[in-house]
């Protein structure tokens, strides 16, 4: 898509559309080709597949380490309530 086509689409300036394309083609998820005096951007599927693994890849960690922290919590409670429960008796 052109940018001229993106831009009549969002609620940004033309200069504000090719600044984030730029930033998104040097990130590798867009890639862009001559047709003319314009340039044709597209999503760059190996792009996107790789920020892809990544987020999926941060959530797993963050994931488990919210089980392992709740785990850890709940093993607490419990001997928590043990030994109160003990020294109830």
């Amino acid at each position: 898509m052109a940018v001229g086509q993106l831009s009549a689409e969002l609620p940004v300036t033309r200069p504000a559309v090719s600044q984030h394309l730029k930033v998104l083609k040097e990130a590798g998820l867009v890639s862009d080709h001559a047709d003319g005096t314009r340039r044709i951007y597209q999503i760059n599927p190996e792009g996107v597949q790789a920020i892809h693994s990544y987020l999926d890849q941060m959530w797993n960690q963050a994931l488990t380490g919210f089980r392992l922290a709740a785990q850890q919590i709940a093993q607490s409670d419990k001997q928590a309530a043990r030994i109160e429960s003990q020294e109830e008796t």
